[in-house]
């Protein structure tokens, strides 16, 4: 379970406040955060990430594992190259959109 850290911030500058206890060696640096919401939404795209190349790496490994009977390479070949093109568009349902 992902701990988040509960802060205050300017809704005009932007500052960021968390009061904790001082030991007299603070100083200001600079920092980035992100809203919880995006990244639970990070979180969430990755996770479904994770899950679509598990799918694709087991139709791929089929591949690897592939031998054809004597006489039946062709129609092997063609189950094979079906399996790879649904491997393939798996991996590219991933993909983010393309910018340009």
């Amino acid at each position: 379970m992902t701990e988040y850290i509960q802060a205050w911030q300017c809704i005009g500058c932007g500052r960021i406040e968390a009061p904790q206890p001082c030991i007299g060696v603070c100083k200001d640096r600079k920092v980035f955060f992100i809203g919880r919401d995006e990244h639970e939404r990070a979180l969430a795209d990755a996770a479904a990430l994770r899950e679509q190349l598990a799918k694709a790496q087991a139709k791929l490994q089929r591949f690897t594992l592939a031998k054809p009977n004597p006489g039946q390479w062709e129609r092997s070949w063609t189950a094979l190259q079906a399996e790879l093109r649904e491997a393939l568009a798996l991996l590219d349902a991933g993909k983010p959109p393309a910018t340009g």
